[in-house]
């Protein structure tokens, strides 16, 4: 990691960038009644929306890659400009004060896969497919969750057979986000079953276009299709396109879900950008403010979210002091899943019926969405249940959960 320029030179640099394309924001606050009321926990968009969101935010990557600021802390050999992470945070903040295109799709490709890549994926790999990743050109998927293992990822059943220098994969995923649009996917397959299930896993970087690869989405009660199960059916992939060692795949998963729980703990999926004078304005709105029953739901949740910020801090600033992120990721989804139920719950009590039945008021039957999605995140990257296990065990120390008897 170099130290590269000044840093004040550096922000210069970027907000000529940022001057030269994009438009700065403008003042924002909150207004009851304004603006679009729509608080979904998953963005539902038609597949013409969704493609053109897709296509703006591969040209807005395109500039900000070619311009230095795609992959700040990066390496260079791989596209990067390897500054330290202030720098990143630093342009991040400033970024945010100009109205840029969406860069959801390349959520999990950034913030999943391309860390996985650079971690266990060999040097060729890692040419042909991280300047790409961070270029936008090229979207990753995360392709682990089956049917029948759920959240016992160690009880995969997918096959991975060793044919020379390929392999051939055989088996079903489930819930995998942005396969309908990913160019690769990043599959954890069973390649010993006579090993105990946590040894015998194998991770591979898997054609997402590959002849035996179909797609098919998932209908979800909100109405959208955010998620698709897919089919692998004697599917090829290269050796060189192993990450990591044969059967050696746990620890690479390991990568994976500590970025993955970092990036849905932290990144609040859709709590974290409501403020609470929303829900205050709400409770006003339907003359509800008085009830001591409100008034407390409201402190609580305004507690949990503020307690659930600071361990995202503290969480985050391990990462940028160069660990690895550990449970303490685990905490923030944990605590991410737990406050939106508190917050569904919360909007449940002030609103009643309206939430169910269209009463033509902004900002009442819109959260029906957001109550709908809940259940998903508490799946999402781990189940609560899950999540309790790995904080009782790893952050308290406590005994393992006791084993079924047989």
């Amino acid at each position: 990691m170099s130290e590269g320029p000044p840093l004040e030179n550096f922000l210069a640099e970027a907000k000529g960038f940022l001057d030269s394309n994009a438009n700065a924001r403008g003042e924002s606050r909150f207004v009851w009644g304004e603006g679009s009321d729509r608080v979904g926990v998953l963005e539902e968009k038609s597949p013409d929306q969704e493609r053109a969101e897709i296509d703006e935010a591969k040209i807005w990557k395109a500039k900000e890659f070619d311009a230095g600021f795609g992959w700040i802390t990066g390496p260079t050999e791989y596209g990067g400009r390897a500054l330290p992470s202030n720098f990143e945070r630093s342009y991040q903040a400033l970024a945010a004060k100009y109205s840029t295109p969406s860069t959801t799709p390349f959520g999990i490709s950034l913030g999943m896969v391309a860390p996985t890549i650079l971690a266990h994926g060999i040097v060729d790999v890692r040419e042909q497919y991280l300047e790409s990743m961070y270029r936008g050109d090229v979207i990753g998927c995360q392709l682990f969750s089956e049917p029948i293992a759920g959240s016992d990822l160690a009880g995969i059943q997918t096959r991975a057979i060793r044919d020379g220098d390929e392999w051939r994969l055989t088996g079903q995923k489930v819930w995998t986000s942005n396969a309908q649009y990913s160019d690769v996917g990043e599959i954890i397959t069973r390649t010993s079953p006579d090993k105990p299930k946590h040894k015998g896993l194998t991770m591979f970087l898997v054609d997402m276009r590959a002849p035996g690869v179909e797609i098919r989405p998932l209908r979800q009660m909100t109405g959208g299709a955010s998620f698709n199960e897919v089919f692998f059916e004697d599917v090829r992939v290269p050796d060189s396109h192993r990450l990591g060692d044969v059967d050696e795949g746990w620890t690479v998963a390991l990568t994976t879900l500590m970025n993955e729980r970092a990036a849905i703990g932290g990144g609040g999926a859709g709590v974290g950008t409501m403020s609470m004078t929303r829900f205050l304005e709400m409770a006003r709105y339907y003359g509800v403010d008085g009830d001591p029953l409100i008034r407390q739901a409201l402190a609580d949740v305004y507690i949990r979210m503020s307690v659930s910020g600071y361990t995202n801090q503290r969480a985050m600033a391990k990462i940028r002091s160069g660990q690895l992120p550990g449970p303490e990721m685990s905490i923030a989804k944990l605590a991410l899943t737990q406050n939106m139920q508190k917050v569904a719950q919360l909007v449940s009590d002030i609103l009643g019926p309206r939430l169910v039945a269209d009463s033509g008021d902004w900002g009442a039957y819109a959260f029906g969405e957001f109550v709908l999605g809940v259940p998903g995140m508490r799946v999402a990257g781990g189940t609560d249940e899950v999540m309790r296990n790995i904080v009782g065990e790893r952050v308290l120390g406590l005994p393992k959960e006791p084993k079924p008897l047989s």
